[in-house]
């Protein structure tokens, strides 16, 4: 697989996670839903009701941003320097261990992330009678759909960042030798 396939493939990739990430954040942090209680006695619910959901704007927020800069960088190196890096071949593997593990940050984050908001939400779908909580899913039935709406966004983005992650790591790992452990290829 040559280095312009690959690298139009992770750009590709990199650009549907950016824009999955945002549509979760968007959905997330957008979502409103009023109900009148009793007469003139009005609840909002919104994703300020449920931390995990707020974290969840903001990790996909900072996610879809990282995706952003690594997709800028990677195209300005493609550009500059005809696709490859300037500098040594130390400068090369530095580069490509750092964006490996960056990537495999945001991985991680953003699956917790996702995660936590499901659980919570779950829960907010379910109730729990041990706690006297009500389910909140029961009274604003129209929030907790785009708020399914948005995890499912969130694991498809989750998947996308792991491909994205298993790119990362092959550009980084075909830098060594295969016959020997953690060595350099030589050239």
């Amino acid at each position: 697989m040559g280095n312009g396939i690959m690298g139009k493939n992770e750009a590709f990739l990199r650009v549907s996670a950016i824009l999955v990430l945002v549509l979760t954040a968007c959905l997330v942090g957008l979502n409103t839903q009023t109900k009148t209680i009793i007469f003139t006695i009005q609840k909002k619910a919104t994703f300020n009701d449920m931390d995990a959901l707020v974290i969840l704007v903001y990790v996909a927020s900072v996610a879809a941003g990282y995706n952003l800069l690594q997709l800028l960088y990677k195209s300005s190196a493609s550009v500059c320097y005809g696709g490859k890096f300037e500098g040594s071949e130390t400068h090369n593997i530095y580069m490509a261990w750092v964006c490996f593990l960056l990537d495999q940050i945001a991985v991680y984050i953003t699956v917790a992330a996702n995660t936590a908001a499901l659980g919570a939400s779950l829960l907010a779908l379910t109730g729990e009678e041990a706690f006297q909580w009500t389910k909140v899913c029961d009274r604003f039935t129209r929030f907790c759909i785009q708020i399914g709406g948005s995890l499912l966004c969130g694991c498809v983005a989750c998947i996308l960042m792991a491909v994205i992650s298993s790119v990362s790591a092959f550009k980084l790992f075909r830098l060594y030798s295969p016959k020997l452990f953690l060595r350099l290829k030589t050239r």
